[in-house]
């Protein structure tokens, strides 16, 4: 692994050195795809969003002024693409009826860890919330997944979604409160 910081690479692969930006990718992959596959349910599409994403990074790249930090760019084009196939994918499940996805909620709990049924009590568990957060607009849960599973600073999110502070603020209240009516409907 490259001990260059993200400026030397991106500087490298402008340069036309290949190998820069293939280390770029090896070190944001995991990361960009596991905020990505929360947004968009279902591995292939996480798959092909990062790599969207990558691509159009690496096609950019010029037009990278360092503004920001690299990763924080590149999060920005990967939520982006993301929120763009979750609208597209609306559009076509409101035509055909229901979707089966794979479940990308990180542990709620812990805790009950230990005790035998607690795996199936926690997979239904992250199933219901998946399902309710599944209904949510892409904004809505773009700023949930952002905050509350991947503790992002709101900050990096009016950065990373190009909104004001505010904006994040109001969003994430509306998010969590349209969330809980949500999961309080699936309940009674």
């Amino acid at each position: 692994m490259s001990s260059a910081n993200d400026d030397q690479l991106i500087s490298r692969c402008l340069d036309g050195d290949p190998t820069a930006f293939g280390e770029l990718v090896r070190r944001y992959q995991d990361r960009l795809y596991s905020t990505v596959y929360r947004l968009v349910d279902n591995t292939e599409d996480a798959q092909d969003v990062v790599q969207d994403a990558f691509l159009s990074a690496y096609q950019s790249l010029p037009s990278f002024h360092g503004d920001s930090a690299f990763f924080t760019w590149l999060y920005r084009i990967a939520v982006n693409t993301a929120i763009s196939l979750r609208r597209k994918q609306r559009l076509v499940y409101s035509i055909e009826s229901g979707r089966n996805g794979e479940s990308g909620i990180e542990p709620l709990d812990q805790s009950e860890s230990n005790r035998p049924d607690h795996g199936l009590e926690r997979a239904e568990e992250e199933r219901r919330i998946q399902d309710a957060l599944n209904r949510l607009s892409p904004e809505h849960r773009t700023v949930l997944i952002l905050k509350d599973m991947e503790g992002q600073k709101y900050e990096v999110m009016a950065e990373i979604l190009g909104v004001p502070i505010g904006t994040i603020r109001s969003r994430l209240h509306r998010a969590r409160l349209e969330l809980r009516q949500i999961l309080e409907r699936d309940e009674a």
